[in-house]
């Protein structure tokens, strides 16, 4: 008969420790698929054994030290490698050694070997467990592309013999903007997905938080900071992107009252030490940015002119196409519609952002507001045609059925 108390208890362990279990495999065993494949050896064995004699004391634990042991061996029958007695002992301190091998994973997949799309998209793979066709969603790019350049990345992995290590002290500030970017877009991934039903992801904002304290009592640089205070800043008010039937509230109708202040004052102080550090970067300029937005009473009364003044400085040092837009939308805050559009025409112009359904969305808003509701139509459904969120669909065609 069937124990459900194994199998919920396993379930459980799965979905809590699977991603830490499968870095902490892939260092050990040192390739990626061997690590997979002996993790699901150790599920499949697992369900097997432990309605029959009970779940262990260690679950996790446990799944490690099967998993490990059947992966060895599978690679020492592939490979010829050494008998068992000569690799690593496992031993009873798991949960105290696992605490960093995310991170360990993360340095791997960013290493400068590997091309930056292919760093992203492997992190994204084998770190946040998103599939392949949900990476090309993310990115817009055909899926025999994404597992391309998977493959690539995993090969190039052994073939340069790379190490699942966090580099030394010495050569962390060299490796630490490739991690940060990535940290960052499994952030973004988490807090607006690309494509789906759902808006958010918490698992992946919460990875990304989790990584990005880690690395910060790692190397507690200005931009490391700026990052993490980054994210801290957007999910403090993430419970009040969506409404009750799961559509999106934007900013200007959130409940501020609701923002988590605990999590903001984290940020604000995180951002004045990176700030005073004169040695800031696009991360903390953003991060100063949306804390300007966090401390406002209202969205009327933030402090736009500011907030113009930061998009200026951020776009000198790091020049980006959509911190363009949302300064264009500052700019409309701050010196009237008129102006913000003018700026928009111009990225539109240029060809930039011409695929980006925010573009006609903002747009499209400030001619709402203008009272040039023919314009606003047009911008308002070739944001629909480039969005491929559910909750941004059902948001824009609201804005389209509210247009007179």
């Amino acid at each position: 008969m069937l124990d459900n108390n194994a199998v919920n208890v396993l379930e459980a362990v799965y979905h809590s420790d699977s991603r830490k279990l499968y870095s902490r495999l892939v260092r050990a065993l040192n390739d990626f698929d061997a690590a997979e494949d002996a993790l699901q050896d150790a599920v499949i064995e697992a369900a097997r054994q432990w309605p029959e004699h009970g779940v262990p004391d260690n679950p996790a634990g446990w799944l490690y030290k099967v998993a490990k042991f059947r992966g060895i061996d599978h690679l020492r029958r592939k490979r010829r490698l050494a008998p068992l007695a000569e690799y690593e002992a496992v031993t009873s301190d798991y949960y105290q050694e696992i605490g960093d091998e995310l991170l360990r994973l993360v340095f791997t997949c960013c290493h400068p070997a590997i091309s930056p799309d292919a760093q992203i998209a492997l992190t994204l793979r084998e770190v946040c467990e998103l599939t392949t066709e949900e990476i090309a969603r993310a990115f817009l790019t055909p899926v025999p592309t994404i597992a391309q350049r998977i493959v690539r990345a995993k090969s190039k992995i052994r073939e340069a013999r790379i190490p699942f290590e966090v580099p030394a002290k010495e050569d962390l500030p060299d490796r630490l903007n490739p991690v940060l970017k990535t940290i960052y877009l499994v952030f973004n991934e988490g807090y607006s997905s690309s494509s789906g039903e759902n808006l958010m992801r918490p698992d992946l904002m919460s990875l990304a938080i989790h990584l990005a304290r880690q690395l910060l009592d790692l190397l507690p640089e200005p931009e490391t900071m700026g990052v993490l205070a980054l994210m801290l800043l957007h999910k403090a008010r993430s419970s009040t992107r969506i409404d009750p039937q799961g559509d999106i509230v934007l900013i200007q109708d959130q409940d501020r009252s609701l923002w988590d202040r605990g999590l903001i004052s984290q940020a604000g102080e995180l951002v004045a030490h990176a700030l005073r550090s004169g040695r800031f970067g696009p991360y903390t300029l953003q991060a100063a940015i949306a804390a300007l937005h966090a401390e406002a009473p209202s969205f009327t009364e933030t402090d736009w002119g500011e907030i113009v003044g930061l998009y200026d400085l951020l776009v000198s040092i790091e020049r980006s196409p959509v911190a363009e837009l949302n300064r264009a939308v500052a700019v409309a805050m701050r010196d009237g519609i008129p102006a913000g559009i003018v700026l928009i025409d111009q990225l539109v112009s240029a060809g930039e952002l011409q695929n980006y359904h925010l573009t006609y969305a903002a747009r499209a808003a400030l001619y709402f507001r203008s009272g040039d509701f023919s314009k606003a139509r047009v911008d308002y459904l070739s944001a629909l045609e480039h969005a491929n969120q559910e909750p941004e669909r059902r948001r824009i065609q609201r804005c389209l059925d509210g247009i007179p």
